[in-house]
């Protein structure tokens, strides 16, 4: 592992390239950035990788933005925590504000689903790529192999993903004080309330609700279209159709799936509501991972921490198991995504060096094609 500081420079590099080529959800992010972070540049090991994923999953907000940010501040300090965020959502949101701004203006959405078609199968492969090794950092012992399976089948229940991770980390910190009787606990809480000066009446309340949604709202981007269907469409803020289309958007664009919102504030009060909706979705992960990115470190040299993040460790990895057999089951539907898969695990196994961006390039061209026979 690099102990020396990377240059802001070098993280805007890759957290644009990132922002411009990570299609598929948080998994698949997070995924990508495994393969950059510690696979190509050995920035950090895989288990630091995977306490900083637990950390994630602690805290609410959009995970693979969050995890861009825990990156930049490992890497680079404060002004690297602003850098990797900043890059990795900026592309996305430039990318779905101008499809806000044609939506707005022809009332449809461009036609990319025989592109998405392609794409899908070759996502649960670089998941599966990024999660083996972290599988084989987190599998310390059988305790753990079981909980992992629990977490599993528990996740696959449908349990909520907060339950199934803190329950896995309670267990195993309980195995841990019955084995070692630890007393070294320690709690922290910290809150922190901002406030910006705000335009207009519309703007106001775009920016608090979706600061409430940034600031409260654990899970998935998916979690997110469901928060924002009680919280506008109930309302009627937002109609039914637009949040369809936004949940589309957010599919068919690259980074972050919370960008989604970019879409959803344009809508709702053009430019100036997208602009603070966007900021205002985002601004608590930045707060969240300055708080708790300096903790991560302490928490694995105690050892009842230690013990609980192991816990935490492996139902994230169940937890996108998860995410991975769900999608499949979504994606998977005949002969030719089937062939797709089979190309994509193949080659992301076989040939770890090959950049993922010429996977997806090839997967999505290859998705076109078949679908013309």
């Amino acid at each position: 592992m690099q102990n020396e500081k990377t240059s802001l420079k070098e993280l805007a590099a890759l957290f644009t390239k990132l922002g411009l080529t990570a299609f598929g959800g948080p998994a698949a992010h997070i995924a990508m950035m495994q393969k950059e972070v510690v696979d190509k540049r050995s920035w950090m090991d895989h288990q630091h990788f995977m306490d900083l994923i637990g950390a994630t999953n602690l805290i609410p907000g959009p995970n693979s933005t969050e995890m861009a940010i825990h990156i930049g501040h490992e890497r680079a300090g404060w002004k690297g925590l602003v850098v990797a965020g900043c890059c990795f959502i900026i592309p996305a949101v430039l990318i779905t504000g101008f499809i806000a701004w044609l939506y707005r203006l022809y009332g449809q959405l461009p036609q990319v689903r025989p592109f998405i078609y392609g794409i899908k199968p070759a996502i649960i492969a670089i998941i599966l790529s990024a999660v083996f090794p972290l599988a084989q950092k987190a599998l310390k012992n059988i305790e753990l192999g079981i909980i992992g399976v629990l977490s599993l089948l528990a996740s696959l229940a449908g349990l909520n993903e907060i339950v199934v991770m803190f329950g896995a980390g309670f267990v195993v910190l309980l195995q841990y004080i019955i084995r070692k009787k630890a007393t070294d606990l320690k709690s922290h809480a910290s809150f922190l309330f901002l406030n910006i000066p705000l335009l207009s009446e519309d703007n106001v309340k775009i920016f608090w609700v979706f600061l409430k949604i940034g600031a409260i709202l654990y899970g998935s981007g998916y979690v997110l279209f469901a928060f924002l269907d009680s919280e506008l469409v109930a309302k009627g803020m937002l109609t039914r159709t637009q949040l369809v289309d936004a949940i589309a958007v957010g599919q068919f664009t690259p980074g972050p799936v919370f960008s989604s919102v970019t879409f959803i504030g344009w809508q709702m009060n053009g430019l100036w509501g997208a602009i603070f909706a966007t900021i205002a979705v985002f601004l608590p992960s930045f707060v969240f991972v300055a708080l708790l990115n300096p903790m991560v470190p302490r928490m694995r040299k105690s050892l009842i921490f230690s013990a609980f993040l192991d816990g935490i460790n492996i139902a994230s990895i169940a937890i996108i198991l998860t995410v991975c057999i769900s999608f499949s089951m979504e994606t998977i539907m005949d002969w030719r995504t089937i062939l797709i898969a089979l190309l994509s695990l193949t080659i992301t196994f076989g040939f770890r060096k090959i950049n993922t961006v010429f996977l997806i390039i090839g997967s999505a061209s290859l998705g076109y094609l078949l679908q013309l026979l």
